[in-house]
């Protein structure tokens, strides 16, 4: 399973923890992997994708690399319990919040 992979499943087991996690008839869930536009959603949702790569180099060679994703959180709900979830990853950081068309946003970093 990679990371990301990882990562899914940890954002659907948030949902499934605070008894959220939705689960379609087509096998997935209201955790969303870059959907693309026009994807029909039921909310709270959970919105990520891979925003940046960090690598380290040691001796002229790859030493590590680390994938940030942006993880938004998009919930009818302005005080939803899913933010303090998400800040209870190791390396995740909130980063903003708007609202659109009266749904709730708030992105976080998390490195994974």
């Amino acid at each position: 399973m990679s990371r990301r992979e990882q990562l899914q499943k940890i954002l659907e087991n948030i949902l499934s923890e605070l008894d959220l996690l939705i689960e379609y008839e087509d096998d997935s869930t209201n955790v969303h992997f870059q959907p693309p536009s026009g994807t029909e959603m039921e909310y709270p949702a959970i919105v990520y994708s891979r925003s940046k790569l960090e690598t380290d180099h040691a001796n002229d060679e790859l030493y590590q690399a680390r994938a940030r994703y942006t993880v938004i959180v998009i919930d009818p709900d302005p005080d939803s319990e899913i933010l303090e979830k998400i800040l209870q990853l190791p390396l995740s950081s909130f980063d903003r919040h708007y609202t659109s068309e009266n749904l709730n946003h708030d992105a976080f970093s998390v490195y994974y």
